[in-house]
């Protein structure tokens, strides 16, 4: 039996789902990849080849754990290490182990929209890490950071890896920081992953990869959308499409209507029609310079304490503290 948060997510989805398919162009919001299958799609996506991404931010994290503790943990405080959108917490391990070795008092916070992948990182870190102080919290991390502020004092560090940062639009990723200050404290930093500009065809290959993992990510929305909210899309009929503007550094992905057709939504009572060749946009994965991130920084209220490079330079972990 569904509790109240379980039908007030749906509803949610079920809202979303029909805002973006009566828009034009027709869109559906990123957000909603990560239900447990659409979670273990993007873990496979990791281990791809053409999937630099990973890679290069665990590099950093493995080949720069000493110069990342002592940046965290220059004033020998206890903290919180809050992570959004934790996944099975592969590079976090890095750091956790590192920290812990080293007697660093610190409590573990990751937030996940997934049940299974916080399980499952619950169960390894456990395993892991015995000793580790270790709290989940699933939902919407939008939302769970209002809470932030009243649960603890402790001096917090939340991380936003893995490039999650792309996927909002200019003016998304403005608002969430300057919704991120407003619940830091003057002594707490934040953590974030961004993906960097570079050769166009290395992030082509990134979206596009040769064994389709990304397209059937993408596809699993509609799968998650018959299965949650009744509909009927037969999933053969759309195929994934992605592309990259060097000039406006992004990269974005589509599903495209194969034929035309008419797909229903139960839970909506409604049907919508798709033309020949119709996109729905999917998702945009921005691409940074460094100036870009420090416009960002310096306009939602931080500035750069530091950043960390891998040695190809595709990619860097910036850390922010709060601009008194």
């Amino acid at each position: 039996m569904e509790n109240s948060t379980q039908r007030k997510q749906t509803n949610t989805f079920a809202e979303d789902v029909l805002n973006g398919l009566t828009d034009n162009p027709k869109h559906l919001s990123s957000k909603y990849f990560y239900d447990d299958e659409g979670s273990r799609l993007f873990q496979e996506i990791m281990k791809l080849p053409e999937y630099y991404l990973t890679r290069s931010e665990r590099e950093i994290f493995r080949n720069q754990t000493d110069e990342i503790y002592k940046a965290f943990h220059a004033d020998k405080s206890e903290f919180d290490l809050i992570e959004l959108g934790a996944g099975d917490g592969t590079k976090t391990s890095l750091l956790v182990d590192y920290f812990l070795k080293k007697n660093t008092k610190f409590r573990f916070v990751p937030i996940d929209i997934s049940e299974e992948a916080l399980n499952f990182l619950t169960e390894k870190f456990h395993k892991e890490f015995p000793d580790l102080d270790i709290q989940t919290e699933q939902g919407d991390y939008f939302k769970t950071l209002e809470t932030f502020k009243e649960k603890s004092e402790t001096r917090k560090i939340i991380l936003f890896l893995g490039s999650n940062i792309g996927n909002f639009s200019e003016e998304q990723a403005l608002d969430f920081f300057k919704h991120l200050r407003e619940v830091m404290n003057d002594d707490d930093l934040i953590f974030i992953g961004f993906d960097l500009h570079k050769n166009p065809k290395t992030i082509i290959n990134a979206y596009d990869d040769s064994q389709n993992v990304t397209s059937r990510f993408n596809l699993n929305l509609l799968k998650r959308i018959n299965l949650e909210l009744g509909a009927d899309f037969n999933t053969e009929e759309f195929l994934h499409y992605a592309s990259y503007h060097p000039i406006e550094r992004a990269a974005r992905s589509f599903l495209i209507s194969q034929k035309e057709q008419t797909v229903h939504i139960k839970s909506l009572n409604k049907s919508f029609k798709f033309k020949q060749w119709e996109p729905i946009f999917m998702e945009v994965s921005q691409k940074y310079n460094l100036e870009m991130i420090e416009k960002l920084a310096n306009e939602s209220g931080f500035e750069i304490a530091k950043n960390f490079f891998d040695k190809n330079h595709f990619y860097t972990n910036s850390l922010w503290k709060v601009r008194i």
